[in-house]
């Protein structure tokens, strides 16, 4: 492939390489593991008038101006304090009254917190603990609630008026709506630009998805899809770098946003895609861009496809509808187990990075750990989903994540090591299930509806975003480990619904809904089975 000419030559790999790298790692730097960070919780206490002095030599300072001793210590020793004046309070570190905490009042905390750490935080800045600690919960919560709405709608508007304007417009909308967060002065500000970029985001990365699947032909459709996902845990594994360097979390939010700006480039690199013009019937821009693609990487264009008509009134567009996803019974089906895929997909993955966020003991190489091992899960997938299938696979990495996530929550506290291992063998089986439904999602419905297919099917992405929160750190509070019971539970039903999705391998991406119908029956096929559209991609 020639990489001399303009960004046509490098396309589709020039959105793979580019793309993946901004959507993949922005994606996850702005919109969900980042959370990690932004709002890592920190040890606090209250602060009292008068505490630093009495402080500097009694060792027991601490313990008395937080209570201790009731059913939830920890909150009692970080939400509460004893209601002493210790300005005005004669006291030595030899007063033996002290020792008689039960007779001294509690009271709330009045002075706000101090806490325990370097940097700053959602947490420390906007003192999102004890009675506001739900504010936290709800700040990751309001990003998902943007992904599950915009999804919809964005679903809609991709399919309906192109992939490559929605694509340039909400990485302009995400990029502003990023910068505006890093600068805003109150909770509701953060809160509210948080929700705005989730509301475009999540169809800025989903858009060049489909872009790069219905640009590749079938030979490549599965490389590029599985490296476009694996550029997630790069973003990842960054992530952990730049959070550990940059502490503060408004350095952090401008750090992962600057980056969409430069990729506004876009509007003169990519093209439209040729399917989606196609089954508008604006065939002459089709057939104009595939010339333009052939003659940058010196191919020559299959004589077939001069067959396109460039007469747009010739055929009737193809308009989509919420309805073509459930009026048949096959892609009815296929909705309703992707879309509980895509729930489970959620939960268990960001469900499980949350736990190690409250749990481990060094969050920075924990997250950096769990996160490179799914680097083998983009490899198990390169080296079965062509030789093997897609569901199968699929399917075992589900259950596994089931078993491994029941195992580990019986695990004593003692065996880290043991812990540590079997949380990487969860992650990666998820990750595989997060990369697989992806790829799948693609290849189950027709062009003019396939940007609204996914949109809708990964809403409910979003909508296991929205309550993976709560899950996580609310039935902790019942029982640390109880989370990673919902999970396993989860992932193993998961796996079950697999076995009913068709298997897509070798299966050319389906144009019509009766094409996509009739993927369950079992037709021969060969590898270079394709329809005239996955010839013209092989020119790239």
């Amino acid at each position: 492939m020639n990489t001399n000419h303009s960004c046509f030559p490098l396309y589709p790999f020039s959105i793979q390489s580019t793309l993946n790298k901004r959507e993949k790692k922005t994606r996850q730097l702005s919109c969900r593991d980042y959370f990690t960070w932004v709002s890592h919780n920190s040890i606090y206490m209250c602060v009292s008038a008068g505490i630093p002095e009495p402080s500097n030599e009694c060792e027991w300072t601490l313990n008395y101006t937080g209570p201790n001793g009731s059913t939830d210590s920890l909150y009692m020793s970080q939400c509460y304090q004893y209601d002493v004046d210790w300005n005005s309070t004669s006291l030595n570190c030899t007063n033996s009254s002290l020792n008689i905490t039960s007779k001294l009042p509690i009271t709330n905390c009045k002075d706000g917190w101090d806490y325990n750490t370097t940097g700053s935080s959602l947490v420390t800045e906007f003192n999102l603990v004890c009675g506001d600690s739900w504010k936290l919960d709800f700040f990751q919560s309001c990003v998902n609630i943007g992904f599950f709405i915009g999804g919809l709608i964005s679903g809609y508007i991709a399919d309906r008026f192109g992939r490559k304007p929605f694509l340039i417009s909400s990485i302009l909308i995400t990029g502003i709506f990023g910068i505006l967060m890093a600068f805003a002065p109150n909770y509701p500000l953060v809160v509210t630009f948080r929700f705005i970029q989730g509301f475009v985001s999540k169809g800025c990365w989903l858009s060049g998805y489909i872009l790069v699947a219905e640009f590749v032909g079938l030979e490549h459709r599965r490389t590029v899809g599985i490296v476009y996902q694996a550029a997630f845990t790069v973003g990842l594994l960054l992530l952990s770098g730049v959070a550990y360097v940059l502490p503060h979390w408004r350095w952090l939010q401008m750090t992962v946003t600057i980056p969409y700006f430069f990729f506004l480039a876009y509007y003169w690199c990519v093209p439209e895609s040729p399917r989606w013009l196609i089954s508008q019937n604006r065939k002459a821009e089709a057939k104009a861009i595939i010339h333009t693609i052939a003659k940058k990487n010196g191919k020559m264009v299959p004589d077939f496809l001069e067959s396109l008509t460039a007469d747009e009134e010739a055929g009737e567009k193809q308009v989509p509808s919420f309805l073509d996803l459930v009026r048949t019974p096959q892609i009815r089906k296929h909705t309703l187990i992707l879309m509980y895929i895509w729930f489970t997909c959620a939960v268990v993955y960001q469900g499980s990075i949350m736990h190690m966020g409250s749990t481990a003991e060094n969050i920075y190489f924990d997250f950096f750990i769990s996160a490179l091992v799914e680097f083998p899960s983009a490899i198990l997938i390169i080296v079965t989903v062509d030789r093997v299938g897609r569901r199968y696979p699929w399917l075992v990495c589900c259950i596994i994540t089931g078993i491994t996530c029941l195992i580990t929550a019986f695990i004593p506290h003692g065996y880290s090591w043991l812990i540590i291992t079997l949380s990487c063998v969860s992650r990666m089986g998820i990750t595989v299930s997060y990369e697989m439904v992806c790829l799948v999602n693609a290849e189950l419905y027709p062009t003019f509806i396939r940007n609204l297919g996914i949109m809708v099917c990964s809403s409910m992405c979003d909508l296991g975003g929205v309550i993976t929160p709560f899950i996580v750190y609310r039935l902790a509070a019942i029982w640390q480990e109880l989370p990673l019971i919902v999970f396993a539970v989860l992932a193993t039903v998961s796996g079950i619904l697999v076995y009913f999705l068709p298997e897509t391998k070798g299966r050319a991406l389906p144009e019509t809904i009766e094409e996509a119908e009739n993927l369950h029956k079992q037709v021969k096929t060969t590898k270079l089975a394709t329809t005239y559209l996955e010839e013209a991609c092989h020119l790239s």
